[in-house]
């Protein structure tokens, strides 16, 4: 494997060790855990294209001691981690280190986790230069070490992230109302299955809406019971809000507690990014070659958005994600969309929009060393409050010192009170969900819908 030696801001010198393409199947690829259903379908695309990925699952105080160890004390939490739990998979002598590499996505914005790759290769050249690090991005960066995206693959993720919110949403929705344990985990495992095999195939995933109702029917024929249980939305930076690792695994806690958690989709962001250029043009007459790529982008993104939307509200039996557009205009009338560093006012727009929709329960997840995230969702939360009296946010915060005891006792304080509110209101029922172990909903049979290629028995395991 060739090594170069790359000059990198102040005195620091690095050896960076390069990745062959050609010999990729050889390699094991380590990506950090963050979404595990949306990055298990990204899994399955890349696997076609002969890249072997294994999504890191080590979560102990090691994986905090390692990136302790090898980052700066500017360093944000989210760096910190993943950093961490790279070191700690490469130190467990599980992996042949000759074929191994890292995967780090970039976004390629003001926020700090552009520059991870680069902190991730100074903490691997003195004690794993051999193993090389890849980059994921949609903005050029990282040319000669970027994993591979043509057309096809940049499709096909695309979609990933379309079914991955989809399940997520889904399966949040499902889980607290479960009769039979683990059946919802169970029917999650089997559509990630399904997937990774249509992804395989050259356009059958394209055909949204079929796939969107099959998976409607399949979750709505859960036996669910119509048990009464606080909503609890959970916003934040973007890693700590999906991250398990990160957050102490907030959502299965929320699960415990008896709640059901409300995660806004990773598309939300997407859209969010592609929508910064179209405000730089609008904001600070900012236009570049992309900025045309990006409203083109965004128009076809939004698009999709709106078609699972309406398939969700056809059914008629769980609450669909919440409207792009409609998060702007949330967004408006609080904060400028000029504030765009990290989740900038995405934050606030979310927040702003949970509470409108009855999600009055809310969870801020912040990280430490997250300046954009403390400013945008700290700060706003007030603002939101005076606008909803009865909203119930609380800001948690993350970071190396913080005890998972303190932080979930913040939690419990807030969700006594939600719990109250829900005895004296009455609280409303889940998305459908009947008791009854038929597909029957208020009188209502849902409709067998054929996907070709899902009529093959699988393994209850997926």
């Amino acid at each position: 494997m060739a090594e170069k030696e790359i000059k990198h801001a102040g005195s620091d010198r690095v050896k960076r060790s390069y990745f062959d393409k050609s010999r990729r199947e050889e390699y094991t690829i380590l990506i950090p855990d963050m979404l595990p259903i949306h990055f298990k379908l990204i899994m399955a695309i890349y696997k076609k294209y002969g890249y072997n990925m294994e999504l890191l699952q080590n979560c102990s105080r090691n994986v905090i001691d390692e990136g302790l160890k090898n980052t700066h004390n500017d360093a944000c939490y989210p760096a910190l981690l993943v950093i961490g739990q790279f070191m700690d998979a490469l130190k467990s002598g599980k992996y042949d280190l000759e074929h191994t590499a890292l995967l780090m996505s970039q976004t390629g914005g003001g926020c700090r986790a552009s520059n991870y790759i680069h902190l991730i290769r100074k903490a691997l050249s003195t004690q794993f230069p051999e193993v090389p690090v890849l980059s994921l991005n949609f903005s050029g960066l990282e040319k000669d070490a970027s994993i591979d995206i043509t057309l096809a693959i940049a499709m096909k993720l695309i979609y990933a992230v379309l079914y991955g919110d989809m399940l997520m949403l889904l399966y949040n929705q499902c889980k607290p109302y479960e009769i039979e344990k683990n059946s919802t985990d169970e029917l999650l495992a089997r559509w990630q299955h399904r997937l990774g095999k249509l992804f395989a195939t050259p356009s059958r995933y394209m055909h949204t809406k079929s796939i969107y109702n099959a998976m409607l029917k399949d979750f709505a024929a859960l036996p669910r019971t119509k048990e009464k249980k606080p909503k609890v939305g959970i916003v934040g930076e973007i890693y700590v809000k999906y991250s398990p690792l990160a957050n102490n695994h907030l959502n299965d806690f929320l699960l415990s507690e008896g709640c059901e958690p409300n995660v806004p989709g990773l598309l939300d962001f997407v859209l969010y990014c592609a929508s910064d250029a179209i405000n730089d043009e609008k904001l600070y007459d900012k236009k570049t070659s992309r900025t045309l790529m990006y409203g083109i982008g965004y128009d076809v993104l939004y698009k999709f958005q709106k078609q699972q939307i309406k398939v969700i509200n056809e059914q008629g039996i769980f609450q669909p994600p919440h409207d792009f557009e409609h998060l702007r205009k949330c967004a408006d009338k609080y904060i400028s969309q000029g504030v765009k560093m990290g989740e900038g006012w995405l934050i606030t727009a979310e927040m702003a929009a949970l509470a409108e929709t009855g999600t009055k329960n809310i969870i801020c997840t912040q990280p430490f060393g997250c300046l954009p995230n403390h400013i945008v969702a700290k700060g706003m939360s007030r603002t939101i409050k005076q606008a909803y009296p009865d909203a119930n946010i609380v800001a948690i915060d993350y970071d190396p010192g913080a005890t998972k005891v303190n932080q979930e006792n913040r939690i419990k304080l807030m969700l006594s009170v939600a719990k109250e509110r829900l005895g004296q209101s009455g609280g409303t029922p889940p998305q459908g969900g009947a008791a009854e172990k038929v597909p029957v909903y208020g009188g209502m049979e849902v409709p067998a819908v054929h996907v070709p290629g899902f009529a093959e028995k699988l393994p209850a395991n997926g």
